[in-house]
């Protein structure tokens, strides 16, 4: 990424030569097979008409029935091209007499009209096969909840902004475009609610896209690593998610959702560290229960990665504050490992992620089969071979278990790796190698930034107007309020019921 200081060029101006006049287009063109250009008349007549498409790109359907059937039906009215885009039953039609405008669009699914080779004006038809080659199942996956709606985003990012048209159905949703990638040319949308949304979140946003000097943008998640105010963190700095009601809910709390064009996740921000422990769950239920879960959730985080270091330093260097009926059971389980426990917590753990990573890459079924088999028969047999010990084999598959109950992937990745340092912090000072760790932590924590909005807001900076919905969910009449550090130009969000009591009309 450049700096934001320097004037933006448009990476789609990289391998371009503006010089190309139409003939090297078509020429270039015509080395790929999936490339047609015809005329639709034979016989002489006054206009020669010559069409150009590539195949794979548009609706083959479209054009032999509404574009060559008129062409041929019509052709004594033909003169020029205006009289063409009288015939022809489509919407989104441009002329234009530039050669780069063409080549743009003519891998963008247009069909390319020219009357008479002599002639530099030209016609463009958008009759791109919008379906052809997407997903169009759109049920969450990754982020599944038992309750509320489970849609999701797919690749293509016009069924995505469908999608949240009808989630937000008001004319102040604005989809703003940018094109990255100087050879993918990738379409992003910048999404906001217009009179809610800081323009200080948008013109970051925006100003740091277009600064974006890629080739090829695959995904979101490219996005995401390039934008970021801290690349040399493994905490993620913007929420990755495909699902559409958390997307709205961000839009309308003051964020800014980015969309990539082939990607099935938007991100959101300025993210906060506590955003990525929140479920959209937690809002479908009463207060009570989300706050609980919530609960559940951050407790799960903080267990995760501080167990398996709490019993490698108290094995290691602090078996004093262990009490006498749990110290024999401790001594018993490791009287033949002959490892000292910072080695068989860290095989532990590696063979847990080696378990969840072969998992994750075979397919459903036997992925499901292998990780239950193979944790019980590794389990055992480590444990009869006397390479670990049976409580740290609980220990590491309860840190396991937590892990997953973050709800975004990328964080719960975070939460797994954490553990590994904070292994070799207990083995070498013990308690004190674990809090020196912590503080290390804290404080990479407090520097860390989204679109220049404090990571750990509302500890750091410390706002009470934000804890409503923070490590608890509070009862929706104490949630009018838009969070305060997102700055929103509304912050109320909506006006609670005074009357508590139904009026009976007699």
């Amino acid at each position: 990424m450049k700096r934001h200081n320097e004037p933006v060029r448009d990476s789609t101006e990289q391998n371009k030569d503006p010089r190309r006049t139409i003939a090297e287009v078509f020429k270039l063109a015509s080395k790929s097979s999936d490339f047609h250009q015809f005329s639709p008349l034979e016989g002489d007549f006054a206009v020669r008409i010559q069409i150009s498409y590539f195949k794979t790109l548009v609706d083959c359907q479209k054009i032999n029935r509404y574009i060559v059937a008129e062409i041929q039906k019509n052709i004594a009215e033909i003169h020029k091209l205006v009289d063409i885009q009288n015939i022809l039953p489509f919407e989104d039609v441009k002329v234009t007499l530039d050669a780069a405008e063409v080549e743009k669009n003519l891998i963008k699914g247009y069909v390319v009209i020219q009357l008479n080779d002599s002639d530099h004006e030209f016609f463009l038809i958008n009759v791109n096969h919008i379906e052809l080659g997407h997903r169009l199942s759109n049920e969450t996956e990754n982020e599944f909840s038992v309750v509320g709606p489970k849609v999701g985003f797919v690749e293509n990012i016009e069924l995505n902004i469908h999608l949240m048209r009808q989630q937000i159905a008001v004319p102040e949703l604005v989809f703003e475009e940018i094109t990255v990638g100087s050879i993918s040319r990738t379409k992003v949308m910048i999404v906001y609610l217009e009179g809610v949304t800081n323009d200080q979140h948008v013109q970051t946003a925006r100003q740091r896209l277009k600064a974006i000097d890629m080739d090829i943008v695959f995904d979101s998640s490219f996005l995401d690593q390039i934008i970021s105010d801290h690349t040399n963190t493994p905490f993620p700095l913007f929420l990755s998610t495909e699902r559409v009601d958390r997307v709205a809910y961000a839009i309308t709390s003051g964020q800014v959702a980015i969309f990539a064009d082939g990607s099935p996740y938007a991100i959101t921000g300025p993210s906060t560290f506590l955003d990525f422990f929140m479920s959209p769950e937690d809002y479908y239920m009463p207060w009570i229960l989300g706050s609980f879960f919530r609960i559940i959730r951050i407790s799960s985080v903080i267990f995760s990665i501080f167990a398996t270091p709490l019993y490698v330093a108290v094995l290691t260097y602090h078996y004093a504050v262990l009490p006498e009926s749990l110290l024999e059971p401790l001594i018993i389980s490791r009287s033949h490992v002959p490892f000292p426990p910072v080695f068989e917590a860290i095989f532990l753990e590696i063979t847990i992620e080696l378990l969840r990573e072969a998992g994750a890459r075979l397919p459903s079924k036997i992925g499901q089969t292998l990780g239950i088999v193979g944790g019980i028969v590794i389990g055992q047999a480590t444990v009869h071979a006397a390479l670990t010990s049976n409580i740290l084999l609980i220990i590491v598959a309860l840190t396991a278990l937590a892990s997953f109950t973050t709800p975004i992937f990328k964080m719960a990745n975070t939460i797994r790796l954490l553990r590994f340092p904070f292994i070799l912090l207990a083995a070498l000072w013990g308690g004190l190698g674990i809090a020196g760790g912590f503080l290390l932590l804290v404080g990479h924590l407090l520097r860390l930034k989204s679109l220049g909005t404090p990571y750990l807001v509302p500890l750091f900076p410390f706002r009470t107007g934000n804890f409503s919905d923070s490590f608890i969910r509070a009862s929706l009449q104490f949630m009018t309020s838009r969070s305060k550090h997102l700055k929103p130009k509304i912050v109320e969000r909506f006006h609670p019921r005074e009357d508590k009591e139904d009026i009976n009309n007699e």
